[in-house]
């Protein structure tokens, strides 16, 4: 008999070799038809692996982001099955899960796939799904498996075999199909009942552009049409609120091929936005006790090679720039911390100067490759709100709290509900990838567990997503989508003070090493502001939004009168404008709403006579008559339930 730990801490009994889905029918027979996928002893089982020894089980259905993976990971395997029978010749190579969805990658030689080709794929699929065919996993010796995928023909295969160890390496075979895959596969292809192919595109081999490009096919399934059609139903919505869309309309930014890609030009009202929020951010860190900094956008490569950044990240910096000096090298700054350390050692510390607090907008600038970029969520140049903490190990966890309240404000008062706090840990089999004592990784990372749960956080545990100098804790919000982003960022590093050799005189008159946080609410100001602009619409909160106030009189003859009412709402901070075009009032309505300007303010004979204004609501309509001042007291009033204070 084995014992089985379910997630709620019982226990059961069972007879060795029992199955996941053994375990799920003896709970009921409801949640035996709804499980897909499992995770035994911390790895990705089928809900068909005989399990031979005691262990933790989760059980996932299609509603966990687990069980969509391995829903999504197996439709892919339908897909490949589909393409093959359509094209005979093409070479498979990857088809993973995504966040909403899968992909496959195809060598298809000189033939095509276009969309036009997309409809007849889905039917294929989903007659191929309807024979209800088990997704079986089978062990193969590297041999074997290399000798089967040289007789195809298939590089592509044989490259990833080669990198795999014998013993560990296993096919999924479901119907007359057959792929290299390590498993994570639902029961069999009659859970399948509805798929979408979305788009075809050209990827790299392997991301390098110097490989052959081939075909990547995304699509999308679910186990209900329904939810297909929901699904397809918000993707119209985010089309909507598509942030480059909305960028464009709203005149916030723009990209320009002279100046290059991924490199955004912020336009009047973008750039009002963006010093918006950093002033919102400048005013509760003066509360918390943060000193601004300013520092260059170029360093000595020296400054990186200390850090470990070049050894790590130089190849995805752009080209070191060179002086006449001989040998003097400069990079465009990947990041701000070497800086920022530099700072520090100007001058010593005390330990009753601790903690230190220096916080800075700075711009860096990394090699994204053009393939790679989207619109403001993925650029080459983008600003952090970027600050780092040296503080001594005892107000390490206080600090780090305090960190924690920051990124929760922020979140509060910008509507961003819908996140995960993600602590990032150290990938325990691949500590190469990563500078420092094992110790201080272990300081680092109980640090920010420690801190994560007395905070009550809702978070995940993700092994291998530590920045190489320590472990993080992330902020992964989701967009209208469901797709997740990581936004705020927090860190524990007790290697950057090693390397840079930063010391404050402790109580003992003994130089000692401070601890440091790096830490960002917004993360890149970019990607806060493209999510920020999805997930409102563009409907930005009253505080934040470009234009506050559109006046609009019905006629030239009251423009002196919409003058002046501008003239006291300006005098009041409310930000205004007016039309005076020489249009119809419905059609100036009707433009500030596409224009999304919370306030219309309607000004003709009767409020110049009397002194006072028509208000419309964006969305809502007509909201009535106000004096000027109750007017700005309605302003003033929802600024302030808005912007609560840190």
């Amino acid at each position: 008999m084995i014992h089985i730990t379910l997630p709620d801490g019982s226990v059961k009994q069972f007879e060795k070799g029992s199955t996941a889905n053994d375990v799920a029918m003896s709970i009921s027979h409801g949640l035996a038809r709804n499980v897909i996928s499992a995770k035994f002893n911390d790895t990705i089982v089928e809900t068909t692996t005989p399990l031979n020894i005691d262990g933790d089980l989760i059980l996932f259905t299609f509603d966990s982001e687990e069980g969509k993976k391995a829903f999504w990971h197996s439709t892919a395997h339908v897909l490949a099955q589909a393409i093959v029978f359509f094209h005979p010749k093409v070479k498979l190579t990857i088809g993973p899960a995504i966040d909403n969805g899968f992909y496959y990658d195809l060598d298809l030689g000189e033939e095509t796939i276009s969309e036009k080709d997309f409809k007849e794929i889905e039917n294929k699929m989903i007659e191929f799904a309807r024979g209800k065919h088990e997704f079986k996993l089978r062990s193969i010796s590297k041999a074997d498996a290399l000798s089967y995928y040289k007789e195809q023909g298939n590089e592509y295969k044989v490259e990833l075999i080669e990198n795999l160890t014998d013993g560990d390496i296993t096919f999924c075979d479901h119907s007359d199909f057959t792929d290299l895959c390590r498993g994570g596969h639902i029961p069999n292809t009659g859970i399948i009942k509805a798929v979408k192919i979305m788009s075809a595109a050209g990827a790299y081999w392997r991301g390098d552009e110097k490989n052959k490009q081939l075909t990547r096919i995304y699509g999308v399934s679910f186990p209900k049409q329904k939810l297909l059609t929901e699904y397809l139903e918000k993707l119209e919505l985010a089309k909507q609120r598509d942030h480059r869309k909305l960028g464009k309309e709203l005149e916030l930014f723009a990209f320009s091929p002279r100046v290059g890609q991924g490199l955004p030009l912020w336009l009047p009202k973008g750039a009002a936005l963006r010093d918006r929020l950093e002033q919102f951010l400048k005013r509760a860190q003066k509360k918390a006790g943060y000193e601004m900094v300013i520092t260059p956008h170029i360093g000595q490569k020296e400054l990186y090679v200390t850090s470990g950044h070049y050894e790590k990240y130089g190849e995805d910096s752009f080209q070191p720039i060179h002086t006449p000096k001989e040998e003097e090298e400069f990079l465009l700054k990947p990041m701000n911390c070497p800086h920022h350390c530099e700072i520090y050692r100007i001058k010593p510390y005390s330990y009753k100067e601790l903690p230190i607090r220096f916080a800075e907008f700075g711009t860096v600038y990394r090699y994204e490759q053009s393939g790679e970029l989207h619109g403001l969520t993925r650029v080459r140049c983008f600003t952090q709100d970027d600050a780092h903490i040296f503080c001594m190990p005892d107000q390490l966890n206080e600090e780090f709290k305090n960190v924690i309240d920051l990124v929760l404000y922020v979140f509060k008062t910008l509507g961003f509900e819908d996140f995960t706090a993600q602590i990032s840990l150290r990938d325990p089999e691949n500590k190469g990838k990563y500078i420092g004592s094992d110790e201080n990784w272990e300081k680092a990372e109980n640090a920010i567990i420690n801190a994560a749960k007395e905070k009550n956080l809702n978070t995940t545990i993700e092994y291998g997503e530590a920045a190489f100098y320590g472990p993080k804790l992330d902020f992964m919000v989701k967009d209208v989508l469901g797709r997740s982003w990581q936004l705020g960022t927090i860190q524990v590093d007790y290697n950057l003070p090693e390397r840079f050799d930063l010391t404050y005189k402790g109580s003992d008159n003994k130089l000692h090493r401070p601890v440091m946080i790096h830490r960002a609410p917004f993360g890149s100001m970019e990607r806060f502001i493209a999510i920020l602009l999805e997930n409102t619409g563009g409907n930005f909160p009253l505080w934040l939004t470009p234009e506050q106030v559109i006046l609009l009189p019905i006629s030239d003859k009251y423009q002196k009168y919409a003058e002046k009412v501008s003239q006291v709402l300006e005098n009041s901070e409310i930000r205004a404008l007016i039309d005076n075009r020489s249009e119809k009032t419905g059609r100036k309505i009707r433009d500030a709403e596409m224009s999304k300007i919370p306030y219309m303010i309607i000004v003709g004979e009767n409020e110049e006579k009397s002194g006072t204004i028509s208000v419309r609501k964006h969305s809502e309509g007509d909201k009535g008559t106000y004096t000027i001042d109750d007017f700005i007291s309605l302003i003033e009033e929802e600024i302030n339930s808005a912007l609560e204070q840190f």
